[in-house]
């Protein structure tokens, strides 16, 4: 069973920054739709970033556009998420997601298309 590590939460302030790790037990090729997901307390899971492993063709929810950044280093099996200018309605517990797809799609943020997922990792942002 593929195992998803995530590491780098914290606690920030407003305007701050923290980068965000996740490690998989294979090539990120392999796992060729990587994704970051975040929850909020009484809230759904929702998606944040996607990068497909294969050609770095990457994606973004509309909240943090401009703000985050996804990349890959695939000889070390991990994806990031470079997370700036963070605010407030930017806590939660992010998670990392994995998937083995068949054929290109752009709906990366349905959580159904996912096969594998991390422990999560507490992002705390003060205003």
């Amino acid at each position: 069973q593929v195992q998803l590590v995530e590491s780098g939460g914290g606690s920030v302030q407003a305007g701050g920054s923290l980068r965000l790790s996740c490690t998989a037990s294979e090539n990120t090729y392999s796992l060729n739709l990587m994704g970051w997901f975040r929850q909020a307390p009484g809230k759904e899971r929702e998606g944040v970033a996607a990068i497909y492993t294969g050609s770095g063709v990457a994606y973004y929810d509309d909240s943090v556009k401009g703000r985050f950044t996804i990349s890959q280093d695939n000889a070390k099996n991990t994806v990031y998420l470079q997370m700036n200018s963070l605010k407030a309605e930017d806590t939660a517990a992010y998670f990392c997601a994995a998937a083995h797809l068949t054929f290109f799609t752009p709906q990366v943020f349905n959580r159904e298309k996912y096969n594998y997922w991390g422990q999560g990792t507490q992002v705390t942002v003060s205003s």
